[in-house]
């Protein structure tokens, strides 16, 4: 029966679950632990009090607390709070034996623990157990002398004990340590409290530890406060030797020129802030120039308000060269300041500065500022300084430097050729300028050399000058030009007529045309008629160019002479006739424009109808545009010019003309039609047929 009962164990029932599908409202994780933790926080109800009648029941009591505690403690020794908690219940029933007992063992577990040394002391205090307290705070300061709130604790109950030697001893032993700079200020704030001023004066051990700005100017002004001005003087003094000319700040400076403005030291006060503008960079100078600026207004004259603005000015120039000293726009700027403010050795030690900053370049672009900067020294030192001797030294340094293989600067050459006039060293002038042409050859160096001979009637040197720069460039039309000039106005006409011969017998020339027209002028103002016509005739074999024909017809008009109109006309038609294979036809209607007010002016009705007739008919064509690409690019209208003389040689122009006058014709004639409709339909003469409707 009992293995068949044991075979027969029932089965618990489960519940079975009919829906199974989520719930609508899902509970999370984050949920379940947010409620779990609600409920920690609840409050329990408070133990039920106790009331203790006899000393026995006392005595238990104390037992099973005691034993909690050693229970507590037991667990985990390291666990501070419950050593602190054990020793405050003991202190509450005034076993203060027993709690010092337990603050020891508690500090053999942790000597380092802060909180434990604090409440173990104030226990002490609390007690009024002056001499346990000091004993704890000698320990605590030895163990832990970083600890700063013991350091204060200690001095305060010294302080409230009224052992005031005890407190002065606890501070000196704290400085030893070099603490944070409150501890050096409570240290002052307590000498002064007991009136021991004479203790703190010329004590610097406050700036040796921690050497701020700050600290220095407290220092200063404590020494000023209690009316030792030396002192204090002695003490800014000391602060500017200290930090030195790496390390300035412009608030050390503001507060010592403060302090001898109070003393009426006014020299002084300029003295410093003029030392010290020197030496901070200007970014953090501003509050020294605004306070130099407010001093300067208050006790100075115009002369020193305009002396801190130009110092101000300075710094900002001085940055700006640091930053990029290759910006020479920031060097004129600052020298013009200089030159304007400072004395010739200032200036010329920036000068100096300026010009050693060479363009790491060999090319002309990046030599085009700097060099300016050299012409500018030795301007100033000539007309400012009037040092000639120091100007060649400029000059001559200047043009060492330059590469004149690669490039050169006719503007320097021709400036020291001149400063060597004015000196009256005519022979060092000419030097140069030579050594220039056979260095560096340059158009405008042989024009100045020729200027400045021509200038002293030196017309020989001028001819070989001239001679030397035609070698060097044949083909420039206006040196030949010059040269001739030069010639007539000597006059050596002769000379001059074989220099422009030799001129347009030149295989290359830049500006032919403006040769040959000054050719042409000098002709023209010798009375040379027969080689001005001379010379038309040979530029017309050379190009047949619509201006020179109307200039040579103008030529011939203008010559008072009984066949001028005669000459005038026969060169019109010459060109004309000329002028018919030109594919230019713009110049040919040029030149029968020109002969139209000719003949206007001077001619017959005959000859005024015969070039009429000459003029062409304006035509609009279209024509295809191509693109680069060699695509179609559409088509573009244009004007084009029919010439009856063309069109006479050429019959299919002269068939497009007859097709053209038929058409003309023809709508005449339908204008001429529709007119004699339109008369009859309005005097109802005719009646109009029906208009049938057109079939889909």
């Amino acid at each position: 029966m009992a293995s068949t009962a044991a075979g027969k164990q029932r089965i618990p029932k489960v519940a079975k679950v009919k829906n199974k599908a989520p719930a609508e409202v899902q509970i999370t994780a984050e949920q379940l632990l947010r409620e779990a933790k609600e409920r920690e926080l609840e409050l329990l109800p408070p133990p039920p009090k106790q009331k203790i009648t006899d000393e026995e029941e006392l005595n238990d009591y104390k037992l099973k607390k005691r034993k909690g505690f050693e229970d507590n403690i037991r667990k985990n020794r390291t666990v501070i709070s419950n050593w602190i908690k054990y020793a405050q219940w003991e202190e509450s029933l005034k076993e203060v034996q027993r709690a010092r007992s337990i603050y020891e063992r508690a500090l053999d577990v942790d000597h380092r623990n802060i909180a434990l040394w604090l409440k173990y002391a104030e226990m002490e205090m609390k007690n009024r157990q002056v001499n346990h307290a000091r004993n704890i705070w000698d320990r605590a300061i030895t163990i832990l002398p970083r600890v700063n709130q013991f350091w204060y604790k200690y001095s305060y109950m010294e302080e409230m004990l009224g052992n005031i030697a005890g407190c002065r001893q606890v501070f000196e032993r704290w400085t030893e340590w070099e603490p944070e700079e409150q501890a050096w200020h409570s240290y002052i704030n307590f000498e002064l409290r007991y009136k021991e001023v004479d203790k703190l004066l010329n004590s610097s051990a406050l700036v040796i530890v921690h050497p701020d700005v700050k600290n220095w100017i407290k220092y200063a002004r404590f020494e000023e406060k209690h009316g030792y001005i030396a002192h204090g003087r002695k003490v800014f003094e000391r602060s500017v030797e200290f930090f030195g000319e790496e390390h300035v700040d412009e608030n050390l400076f503001v507060a010592f020129a403060r302090f001898e403005e109070k003393q009426k030291e006014f020299e002084r006060v300029r003295v410093i802030y003029k030392y010290a503008l020197d030496r901070i960079p200007k970014q953090q100078a501003q509050e020294l120039f605004k306070f130099y600026t407010v001093f300067e207004k208050k006790f100075g004259d115009r002369r020193g308000i305009e002396d801190v603005i130009v110092s101000k000015r300075r710094f900002q120039y001085e940055e700006e060269v640091k930053a990029s000293p290759h910006n020479y726009d920031a060097w004129f700027d600052y020298l013009r300041l200089v030159e304007s403010d400072a004395d010739p050795d200032t200036a010329r030690e920036v000068y100096e500065r300026a010009i050693a900053n060479i363009p790491p370049i060999q090319e002309k672009r990046h030599w085009r500022r700097y060099i300016y900067l050299w012409i500018n020294y030795a301007l100033y030192e000539e007309l400012e300084v009037k040092d000639p001797e120091r100007t060649r030294q400029v000059y001559l340094a200047c043009l060492d430097l330059i590469p004149h293989k690669k490039f050169t600067f006719a503007k320097m050459w021709l400036l020291y050729g001149q400063f060597e006039i004015r000196q009256k060293n005519l022979q060092a002038a000419r030097q140069g300028l030579g050594t220039a042409i056979g260095k560096c050859p340059k158009n405008k160096l042989f024009k100045g050399y020729i200027e400045l001979e021509l200038q002293l009637r030196e017309f020989d040197r001028c001819r070989k000058l001239y001679e030397k720069y035609l070698e060097f460039a044949s083909e420039n039309c206006t040196t030949w030009i010059k040269f001739s000039e030069l010639e007539t106005i000597l006059g050596d006409t002769e000379r001059a007529r074989a220099i422009f011969e030799l001129a347009i017998g030149q295989p290359r020339l830049d500006m032919p045309e403006v040769l040959w027209k000054s050719y042409i002028d000098f002709e023209i103002e010798q009375e040379e008629y027969d080689n001005t016509r001379g010379l038309y005739k040979r530029l017309l074999q050379r190009t047949q160019h619509v201006k020179v024909w109307i200039s040579y017809a103008q030529y011939e008009l203008s010559i008072d002479t009984s066949d001028r109109l005669q000459r005038c006309r026969g060169i019109f038609e010459e060109a004309n006739k000329g002028l018919r294979s030109c594919e230019e036809k713009e110049e040919r209607l040029m030149l029968l424009e020109s002969w139209k007010e000719f003949e206007q002016e001077f001619g017959s009705d005959t000859t005024r109808e015969r070039v009429k007739k000459l003029l062409p008919e304006k035509v609009k064509k279209r024509r295809k545009l191509t693109a680069e690409d060699g695509s179609d690019a559409g088509w573009e209208e244009y004007y084009d010019y029919i010439f009856p003389e063309d069109a006479a040689n050429q019959p299919n122009l002269k068939l497009l003309a007859m097709a053209k006058m038929w058409k003309r014709q023809q709508q005449e004639e339908d204008d001429e039609e529709d007119d004699e409709e339109d008369e009859e339909e309005n005097n109802g003469e005719v009646d109009r047929e029906p208009t049938l409707p057109k079939q889909q």
